[in-house]
C-alpha cells in the first residue's frame, strides 16, 4: 500500500478504493506546488488500485483525486475535483492547515502533498533500550513545548526535532533519572476550523491526517530525517521513545475532504444505526470529534497495522500510547477484550515486544474499560490519581482505598493473572491540572480557550491552600511545595509503571487551565528558569526517581499470594499503627483515620523497607516495630534528604501531612 521505491525513480502507488470509477495520480513541483501531471491508474485488483511510474525524481510532491458516485445516502461521497492526502503518505512537504476560501474553491494549494524521496538513514549500530515494564518510568513531553522557551537550545531549533535532540535536553531528562519519553502526536495533523476562526490552535496534535507522516511543523528542514535523528540520539543514550498515536477519528470530522473521507468513506468510518439499517449521514462520535473510524474493518485495521509497524521498524521507536484505546477493541459498536485487533498486536513478532499501553476508555456505550486489556497491555489508571489526589487533600474515609491504589490496584489488575505494571500509575496528564496547579487552584480557569469556560474537566480533587493561583505567601508556598512532595514521594513508591508529567519537575503552571488543548504560547511552553524553592524541588524529584531505582521492591513487588510469578524474590506487606502493633482488620474500618505504617520484607534476604504516612492535620508519634532504622526521606523536610538513626527506645515525631521512608540499617 502507498508509495514504494521500485528502482531508480520507478514508483509504485497502491490505493484501497473499492468504491471509486477513477483515480489519479497528482505530480506537483517541489518547490511551487505547481501541477506536473494527473496520471489515471490504470491498474486494479479487487479493492486496491495501482500504478507504476518511472522518470519520477526525488523531492516530487503528491496527491491522489477519486472519482466514484455521489451517494451521501449510500456512504459515497466523491469529488473528483479535489486534492487527497495518500492514508500512507510518509513525509507531507509542509503542514496541513485549513484555509476556508481554498477549501470551497477546491484548490489543490489547500492541501499538503506528499514527498517522494528514498528514506535512507543511517543507525550507527544503535539499539533499542528494551527497558522492562516494571523498570519504566515515562515523561511526557510535547515536542515543541518542551524547548520553545529553552535558553540553551539555538533560536532556529527550538520547538522541533531537533530542538527536542540537544544535549541539553538529553541532559536534564538523564540527570532527572527517567527512562522513556512519550511525545504527543506527531503524526501529521489539521487544526480545527472551528479554532482557526477563534485565531487558536490544536496544539496537542489529537486530530490526525495522516497515520505514518511525522507533522513537518516540527522540522528545521526535514521531518522525517530529524525525528530519526532524534530517536537515534535518545538510543544512543539509553532512553526508549514511544509516541501517542491517534487512531479513534481524523480531522474529517465535519465532512471535510482531506483524505479518507474522500477515498473510501464507508469503509473507514462508524455510522450511526437505525431500525437495524446504517445512517450513512451520521457519523458515530465514540470519539467526541465527530467520527469514529471502523478499525474493525479489514483495510482500516490494516492501515492501522502497517503505520504502527512502519513507526517501529523505519522509525524505530519503542512503543505506543493509543488515545481512547477502548475504540479500536470495538466489534459490532462494543468492546471485546478479544478483538480482532488486540489478538493481531499480541501475535505479531513486531509489535507484541513493544510497549502497549491504553487509554482505557472512549465516549461511547460501556466506554470506561479500565482493568480489561490483556496483560501484554498496560493501562492509564485514573483510579490512583484521584485517589492520590483525595488522600493528600484530606478528604475523610479514602484510606483503604488509597493504600490499594499504591500497592498496584490489584483490585482492578488481578493477582494470578497481571503483572502490577498493568497500571499506569500517574498524578498528572496533559489533559488536566499541571502539579503545581492542582496545588494552587480550587477550580479550573479555561476563559482563554473560547468556550466560556465549559470545558475542561470538573471533578479535579484539588486544593489551593486558601488563595487561587501564584502568591507571595510564605506560609501558603510551603504548604503548596509539601504536598506536591507527598505526591511524588507516593507515585515514586507505588506499584506499577510510573508516568510523570514533563514539566512538573519545573513548576510549571498553566495558569489553572485544566484543557489546554488549544493553546500554542507561553501558557504550555515550558518556563526553564526555577526560583528558589522551584529548584529544591527538582532536586527532590531527582531524589525519588532515584529511591525507586534502587531497591527493586519499590519497581516490582511479588507477594507471596500471587502467582503471576515465581521466580526472583518474593515479599510481604505487613501493616502497623503509630504505636508499632500490627494493625487489626477491624483498625481499616475508622474512617477518621490518615495515617498508615507498613513494611515491605523480603522474604529471601530478610531486607526491610518502611514507610510512614500522615496525612492528617496534627503529627503523630509513631514507635517503628524493630530496632535498627534509618530514614532516608521526609517530605516534611523541603530538600527531602535525611539521615535520621532510629532505635526502639526513640519515638518520631511523623509531621503533619507528611511521609517518611526508613530502610532497616545495614541491610541495603
Amino acid at each position: 500500500m502507498g508509495p514504494h521505491l521500485r528502482g531508480h525513480q520507478q514508483w509504485n502507488f497502491a490505493v484501497f478504493a473499492p468504491d471509486a470509477t477513477a483515480l489519479w495520480l497528482c505530480l506537483y513541483c517541489p518547490d511551487t506546488e505547481e501541477l506536473l501531471a494527473e496520471l489515471p491508474f490504470i491498474g486494479r485488483t479487487g479493492e486496491i488500485w495501482h500504478l507504476l511510474v518511472c522518470g519520477i525524481s526525488d523531492g516530487t510532491l503528491y496527491g491522489l483525486k477519486a472519482q466514484g458516485p455521489l451517494l451521501p445516502e449510500q456512504g459515497m461521497v466523491f469529488e473528483a475535483d479535489r486534492l487527497l492526502i495518500d492514508p500512507y503518505c510518509r513525509q507531507l512537504n509542509r503542514a496541513q492547515v485549513y484555509n476556508e476560501r481554498l477549501y470551497h474553491s477546491r484548490s489543490h494549494y489547500m492541501m499538503a502533498k506528499g514527498v517522494l524521496k528514498p528514506l535512507d538513514f543511517d543507525w550507527q549500530g544503535t539499539v533499542k533500550p528494551s527497558i522492562a515494564r516494571e523498570k519504566t518510568i515515562i515523561y511526557e513531553a510535547h515536542v515543541k513545548g518542551m524547548t520553545a522557551l529553552h535558553p540553551d537550545v539555538p533560536l532556529h531549533h527550538r520547538g522541533t526535532y531537533v530542538g527536542m535532540a540537544h544535549p541539553s535536553v538529553v541532559r536534564h531528562l538523564m540527570e532527572l533519572g527517567i527512562t522513556t519519553v512519550q511525545l504527543l502526536p506527531v503524526a501529521a495533523f489539521m487544526s480545527e476550523p472551528r479554532l482557526e476562526k477563534l485565531k487558536l490552535s490544536n496544539y496537542w496534535g489529537y486530530n490526525p491526517v495522516n497515520f505514518f507522516a511525522p507533522d513537518p511543523r516540527y522540522q528545521v528542514e526535514d521531518a522525517v530525517l530529524e525525528f530519526k535523528q532524534l530517536v537515534r540520539t535518545y538510543h544512543q543514550h539509553g532512553l526508549e521513545v514511544i509516541l501517542d498515536v491517534v487512531f479513534n477519528h481524523s480531522a474529517e470530522a465535519g465532512g471535510y475532504h482531506l483524505s479518507f473521507r474522500g477515498l473510501a468513506n464507508r469503509h473507514y468510518y462508524l455510522f450511526e444505526n437505525h431500525a437495524d439499517l446504517t445512517d450513512f449521514q451520521h457519523y458515530t462520535n465514540y470519539s467526541g470529534c465527530g467520527n469514529t473510524l471502523n478499525v474493525a474493518q479489514p483495510m482500516t485495521q490494516k492501515l492501522v497495522l502497517d503505520a504502527l509497524r512502519y513507526w517501529v521498524t523505519e522509525m524505530q521507536v519503542d512503543g505506543f500510547r493509543f488515545d481512547l484505546a477502548v475504540t479500536l477493541a470495538r466489534e459490532h459498536k462494543r468492546f471485546n477484550p478479544y478483538a480482532t485487533f488486540l489478538q493481531i498486536v499480541a501475535q505479531d513478532p513486531v509489535l507484541s515486544t513493544t510497549k502497549l499501553i491504553a487509554e482505557p476508555w472512549d465516549i461511547g456505550p460501556y466506554g470506561y474499560q479500565l482493568g480489561q486489556f490483556p496483560a501484554l497491555w498496560s493501562e492509564l489508571n485514573d483510579k490512583f490519581r484521584d485517589s492520590m489526589r483525595s488522600f493528600w487533600r484530606g478528604d475523610m474515609g479514602t484510606l483503604g482505598e488509597f493504600t490499594t491504589r499504591l500497592l498496584g490496584s490489584r483490585d482492578i489488575f488481578q493477582k494470578h493473572h497481571k503483572p502490577a505494571c498493568c497500571s499506569v500509575n500517574y498524578l498528572t496528564y496533559h489533559d488536566g491540572f499541571t502539579l503545581q496547579d492542582a496545588v494552587s487552584y480550587q477550580h479550573k480557569h479555561n476563559w482563554l480557550n473560547g468556550e466560556q469556560n465549559r470545558d475542561g474537566h470538573d471533578h479535579n480533587l484539588t486544593v489551593n491552600y486558601g488563595v487561587e493561583g501564584p502568591t507571595s505567601s510564605a506560609e501558603v508556598l510551603a504548604k503548596r511545595f509539601l504536598h506536591k512532595r507527598n505526591l511524588v514521594a507516593c507515585l515514586m513508591l507505588s506499584q506499577g509503571m510510573i508516568h510523570w508529567l514533563g514539566g512538573d519537575e519545573l513548576s510549571h503552571s498553566q495558569q489553572g487551565n485544566n484543557n489546554a488543548y488549544c493553546q500554542d504560547n507561553e501558557l504550555t511552553w515550558l518556563h526553564w528558569n526555577l526560583d528558589y524553592h522551584a529548584t529544591q524541588f527538582l532536586n527532590f524529584v531527582k531524589q525519588m526517581i532515584q529511591l525507586r531505582q534502587q531497591y527493586s521492591c519499590l519497581q516490582q513487588l511479588s507477594l507471596l499470594d500471587d502467582q503471576y510469578q515465581s521466580h526472583g524474590d518474593k515479599h510481604q506487606i505487613e501493616w502497623y499503627l503509630p504505636s508499632g502493633k500490627v494493625k487489626a482488620e477491624a483498625d481499616w474500618y475508622d474512617t477518621s483515620v490518615g495515617h498508615c505504617i507498613f513494611i515491605i520484607r523480603n522474604t529471601s534476604t530478610h531486607h526491610q523497607l518502611l514507610v510512614s504516612i500522615n496525612a492528617g492535620g496534627t503529627a503523630i508519634e509513631i514507635t517503628l516495630p524493630s530496632s535498627q532504622w534509618q530514614c532516608v526521606m521526609d517530605t516534611a523536610i523541603e530538600q527531602g534528604l535525611t539521615s535520621v538513626l532510629h532505635d526502639r527506645s526513640q519515638s518520631y515525631q511523623q509531621q503533619p501531612g507528611s511521609l517518611s521512608i526508613w530502610l532497616e540499617q545495614g541491610a541495603y
